[in-house]
């Protein structure tokens, strides 16, 4: 099972969930300071890092918008803690799909099927 890290609006600002408004924007520009970036390079870079950056800034920076991710952030913990707890309750016993077996046990079944 290949696992997948996902980022928060916190993580690119470097953030806990509780900060201030204040700490936000000073987060905000450390961040572009620790890259490099000024006011003119949010424009060109809106394609890569920099664009993430400034639209974590301006989800949490606002209020009523952070309100919000802060609550979907919050559902999507609960789903996978769900997800989670079903997978833990299930029997041990033989794997359940086929990318849980052994990578070698894989090959070789693809080479028996081939």
């Amino acid at each position: 099972m290949e696992a997948s890290v996902i980022y928060t609006h916190y993580d690119y600002l470097d953030l806990a969930p509780g900060a201030s408004t204040a700490r936000i924007e000073a987060a905000y520009a450390q961040v572009l300071e620790r890259f490099g970036y000024g006011g003119a390079d949010i424009e060109q870079d809106m394609g890569g890092l920099v664009r993430m950056i400034h639209a974590a800034y301006e989800t949490l920076s606002d209020p009523h918008k952070r309100r919000h991710y802060d609550e979907e952030l919050a559902r999507e913990a609960a789903l996978a803690d769900a997800e989670l707890k079903s997978v833990l309750d299930q029997p041990a016993g033989i794997w359940q799909r086929f990318q849980d077996a052994p990578m070698a046990l894989q090959q070789m079944l693809r080479q028996l099927a081939a």
